[in-house]
């Protein structure tokens, strides 16, 4: 009699242990989703279009929480789908912003018909202005976007790239993870 009472709790404690370990596998799994979905995720760069800032081969952290309590800024790095490849994503810098009008001229950026002269990102003058040989006025909610190495990008200035809806933006860049001898908080400005 007493056996059987000590195997029904021992039967019990394994049960109530088998239980907790599930919530806590829940658990784990309910806040990796709410990470994933809300505050951020992991990207890699592929390619060259963000030399010298970000590498081919880069891993990032994308912060998707900032622009839930702030607009996007000009000279952010940002996230954001290639509209004609599942699960692909591009990684680009905010050169103009909801309102202006962005052109290129003789390889160089104005926005409003003034020289975006504190543009130092760009790695070298443009060899291709793209849609933005024409003056392109952004609406309430979009954003023109340039790769660092302007003339090995596909950005706002290619058709297939074009201006960007705020709501298509994911996030911005925020640390590098990988290469290690690389890490740390992505400097925007």
């Amino acid at each position: 009699m007493a056996r059987d009472k000590r195997n029904e709790e021992k039967e019990r404690g394994i049960i109530r242990e088998l239980l907790g370990w599930l919530l806590y596998i829940l658990i784990i799994i309910g806040l990796t989703y709410v990470i994933i979905t809300f505050v951020g995720q992991r990207t890699r760069v592929s390619g060259s279009s963000m030399e010298t800032t970000l590498s081919d081969g880069d891993n990032l952290i994308v912060d998707k929480l900032t622009y839930r309590f702030r607009e996007p800024k000009r000279y952010d790095i940002i996230v954001f789908p290639y509209q004609y490849e599942e699960n692909t994503y591009y990684i680009k810098r905010i050169i103009g912003l909801p309102g202006e009008t962005v052109q290129v001229i003789d390889g160089y950026v104005y926005i409003d018909g003034n020289l975006l002269d504190s543009d130092i990102y760009g790695a070298e003058v443009m060899n291709s202005p793209g849609i933005a040989a024409e003056p392109i006025t952004l609406g309430d909610d979009e954003y023109f976007v340039l790769g660092d190495n302007r003339n090995h990008s596909s950005d706002s200035r290619d058709p297939s790239v074009g201006v960007l809806k705020r709501k298509n933006l994911i996030g911005r860049a925020w640390v590098r993870i990988y290469p290690f001898d690389e890490m740390g908080v992505i400097k925007h400005e």
